[in-house]
């Protein structure tokens, strides 16, 4: 089976990508709602596939099992969910992850690293930030922005924006994809 999925084909209507901290869950769900559809967050699919939490699986079996773990969830949402779907941050690192959302309507939620880090303050749920937070969020940044942008069909700037006016974006370029 062809991994990557022509525009227009079954799938969401939307994915949300961007680092930790963009606002893909909160504006996501805003989204969904007054779309009057289902939202879904591939982190989510995988805490409940593993029975364990994101932190959990970093620890016990490792980033590149989680990785795995993240490239399957999304594979199965991108076929299997119409709604609003919001991918983890990392997964666009994955190259096979990426080849999924060609065809996609992706929207890239830009956030600068002083927003970001006040977002994401000291979460737990976020293994990859545990350690010096502002640095680990500024080296993941800029080691993903090039990915974001590949994948993205759309980029909105989330900086000095409120969730709705995000929100307002996402549904304009979904009534409009490029």
């Amino acid at each position: 089976m062809d991994e990557t999925v022509a525009a227009g084909a079954n799938g969401p209507a939307v994915v949300l990508v961007g680092p930790p901290g963009a606002g893909k869950t909160t504006v996501g769900r805003l989204v969904a709602n007054r779309l009057g559809t289902g939202f879904r967050d591939t982190d989510d699919d995988i805490e409940q596939k593993v029975g364990m939490s994101i932190g959990e699986i970093f620890v016990e079996s490792g980033e590149p099992a989680f990785r795995a773990l993240e490239r399957d969830a999304v594979r199965r949402a991108l076929v299997d969910h119409t709604g609003v779907l919001a991918l983890g941050g990392g997964a666009v690192v994955d190259p096979a992850t990426r080849a999924l959302l060609r065809g996609r309507s992706v929207v890239f939620l830009d956030v600068g690293l002083a927003a970001a880090a006040e977002r994401c303050g000291l979460n737990r749920s976020r293994p990859l930030l545990l350690t010096n937070m502002r640095a680990q969020l500024r080296s993941l940044m800029a080691e993903r922005r090039p990915y974001y942008e590949e994948v993205a069909t759309s980029v909105i700037d989330t900086n000095r924006r409120t969730t709705e006016e995000v929100a307002d974006e996402v549904l304009a370029f979904a009534a409009n994809p490029r």
